[in-house]
């Protein structure tokens, strides 16, 4: 939730290759590029008025001359980055390749694990012997014991509802281990819905035309998915399949519902669960996840646990051996033979989101060495491509706008003492990490082999489930990272206290030394102020400075703070891409009011760093202007509508249309550009939200 934005999903995130991307990257920034420094004024459409659509504005040269590339859902600076992000990655690993480093190292697993990737004819050869041993296992299965087991033992830590706004696991439940709500200097476990192969609940109980015509491609995909793999009756078999994920979704919360901390707040002892979800063994469960001896949990959405454990006990025994053997088939379809991998891609890369071509198998392979081995290429990556230098600019910077916090939460006139004394106790001890982490993981006990995707993708979950469940009542590492340096990403951890501003994202056209500093505060420094914003935001304002959820407001404070962000969300509700399909803003909310007030406190440190002195005029553009233009130019990007739709129903970011223009919210900005009443964006200063 509390991450600058979702990225590097597995079936959205496209990418452009070599000198296509380093050609975008030079020409299609909005900001601080080697060839501009400062804003890109050629990017802009001067014949928009900025009060009628900012956005336009400060984007619309780029948006008609730029076209999605076919292996890409859309296209925006941020995946620009992640093109250059992924060219010096894979630099790194094919260095790894040179090194002929010992077995066992890390250097040999990243080269190992690229070369099993990259294996396409021995991927092909030996088609599904791979996973035939699981399929053959879940085929043994004869009764619902068995089956709690099963169900058990493919639980993974594969959902993370706070750092990375990660609630999706095709498994029945998702594991999260976290310092707990309560105790934060302990690490919990968290148990979270799960079991839809589709994104999210909407995708089986939208009654819209897009989302029927969806279902109606999706069975047909199950049952081709089955067909490769292998079974008879596939018609029946996807049914029961379909029908079943459906029954699981009218048990889910929305993404919405799940962002609200109070609901997600519920501790279960071992002998809670047969009680409160009857239906699922669930001594067997947990013996089948090595979580026997773990005596309490905190459940996220208990109406799940007790509808999906109501499932198990009365549906069939074979409709849920179905379900097993084709999410198994679905999660590793991506390393399987072709046929496979591109049926997997047709629906969740085509279908869904709308693009045309799989990425270059390199860059998918990059993807997958980074997301299993991303801090033993992050070292590497830190030393070459980030310098001291950089990390003292940024730590500085960082420094300066969360002064300007400090001083902005002193200003409020809405906050009683006591209110205040606790929000700045909580900016006053939160964690900065710049560039890159002060500890890495250490992967002795991953397995990793040259000739073996599967296995090495099947070993690198359960090693990383392994490593958090080891790890449940141990002290909190509250400098812990949730990014690698090669993350073109920035994030706040609300239950540490802390901030992630990884090297990848501090770098042109974000930050840029050599540009204006009206250029630097709107783009970067707007970013900063966003996830410091995370702090106290909607989801943030429940924990206090060690992390722990407390209630630390008074009920005066609180419901002020209520009925503003209240305003927000009404505000977002307003904005419809599609005829049928408007922004949720109770369900982008707390990333809402990080842009507002982001933009507002780096304002605040531009203004603060002219020290009294006049802005130079660069392009004919005040520093005021500048520093609007910038912002806005953060969020150039265009997306296809099936990538569009599906942003809007499982992401908590709005579309950066709307991101841009959340300045009608900032008194500065009407100054700025001469914003009359009349034009599209103007709000009365009654009607602008101001928060922090």
């Amino acid at each position: 939730m509390f991450n600058w934005m979702r990225r590097r999903f597995p079936h959205t995130r496209v990418v452009v290759s070599g000198a296509l991307a380093l050609a975008f990257l030079a020409h299609a920034q909005p900001a601080g590029s080697p060839a501009t420094h400062g804003i890109a004024i050629a990017n802009m459409d001067p014949a928009v008025k900025p009060g009628d659509n900012f956005y336009r504005y400060t984007n619309g040269g780029w948006m008609k001359r730029t076209v999605i590339p076919p292996d890409r859902s859309g296209i925006g600076v941020f995946d620009a980055l992640e093109d250059l992000s992924d060219k010096r990655t894979l630099a790194v690993i094919e260095d790894t390749g040179k090194a002929h480093a010992p077995a066992g190292s890390d250097t040999r697993k990243i080269a190992d694990l690229y070369h099993s990737y990259m294996d396409q004819a021995g991927i092909e050869s030996r088609g599904l012997k791979p996973i035939e041993p699981y399929l053959t296992a879940i085929a043994a299965i004869s009764n619902k014991t068995q089956l709690a087991r099963a169900l058990g033992e493919s639980l993974r830590a594969d959902v993370d509802p706070l750092n990375n706004t990660n609630f999706h696991t095709r498994n029945l439940f998702g594991l999260w281990v976290a310092p707990g709500f309560s105790d934060s200097a302990r690490y919990t476990p968290y148990l979270l819905q799960g079991g839809l192969g589709l994104p999210d609940r909407d995708y089986y109980l939208s009654d819209s035309n897009s989302m029927r015509t969806i279902r109606t491609k999706y069975q047909a995909h199950i049952v081709t998915m089955l067909k490769l793999g292998g079974f008879a009756d596939v018609d029946a078999r996807a049914a029961r399949i379909f029908a079943l994920e459906h029954a699981i979704a009218e048990t889910h919360l929305s993404l919405a519902d799940n962002q609200e901390m109070e609901k997600a707040n519920n501790p279960w002892k071992r002998g809670d669960f047969p009680v409160k979800a009857p239906g699922l063994d669930w001594e067997e469960y947990f013996r089948g996840a090595g979580l026997s001896q773990q005596a309490s949990f905190i459940v996220w959405q208990p109406k799940a646990f007790t509808g999906e454990a109501a499932l198990v006990g009365s549906t069939s025994l074979d409709a849920w051996k179905d379900w097993l053997a084709y999410h198994l088939i679905e999660t590793y379809a991506d390393v399987l033979p072709k046929a496979l991998a591109d049926e997997h891609f047709a629906l969740f890369g085509h279908v869904l989101s709308g693009t045309l071509q799989q990425r270059p198998r390199w860059q998918r392979g990059v993807v997958v060495v980074d997301g299993e081995l991303g801090d033993a290429i992050g070292p590497i990556y830190a030393r070459r491509y980030f310098s001291p230098q950089a990390k003292a600019e940024a730590e500085a910077l960082v420094a300066h706008i969360i002064a300007v916090y400090r001083e902005r939460l002193g200003a409020l006139s809405w906050m009683a003492p006591a209110t205040k004394a606790e929000a700045i106790a909580k900016l006053n001890a939160l964690y900065v990490g710049i560039g890159y982490a002060e500890s890495w993981r250490d992967y002795s006990g991953y397995e990793v082999k040259p000739d073996d995707i599967v296995g090495n993708r099947w070993r690198g979950r359960l090693f990383y489930y392994h490593t958090n469940v080891a790890r449940i009542g141990k002290p909190v590492n509250r400098k812990e990272w949730s990014m690698t340096p090669q993350t073109v990403n920035a994030v706040n951890l609300p239950l540490q206290n802390a901030l992630n501003f990884p090297a990848a994202i501090l770098q042109p056209p974000f930050y840029d030394p050599a540009a204006p500093a009206a250029a630097n505060y709107g783009a970067i420094g707007a970013i900063i102020g966003h996830e410091i914003s995370h702090t106290f935001d909607t989801e943030g304002s429940a924990f206090d400075a060690k992390g722990r959820m407390r209630d630390w407001w008074t009920p005066s404070d609180f419901a002020h703070f209520r009925a503003s962000t209240a305003k927000l969300a009404a505000q977002y509700d307003t904005y419809k891409p599609f005829p049928d399909l408007s922004v949720n803003g109770k369900q982008t909310l707390a990333e809402d009011i990080a842009d507002v007030a982001g933009v507002s406190a780096a304002y605040d440190g531009y203004r603060a760093s002219l020290q009294g002195k006049s802005a130079p005029v660069e392009h004919g553009f005040t520093g005021d202007q500048q520093f609007f233009i910038a912002f806005g130019q953060n969020w150039a990007s265009k997306s296809r509508p099936a990538a569009l739709r599906e942003q809007i129903l499982t992401d908590s970011h709005a579309p950066g249309e709307y991101r841009a223009e959340t300045v009608r919210n900032v008194d500065a900005w009407y100054a700025a550009f001469d914003v009359q009443p009349g034009q599209a964006l103007y709000l009365a200063p009654a009607d602008r939200v101001r928060i922090w």
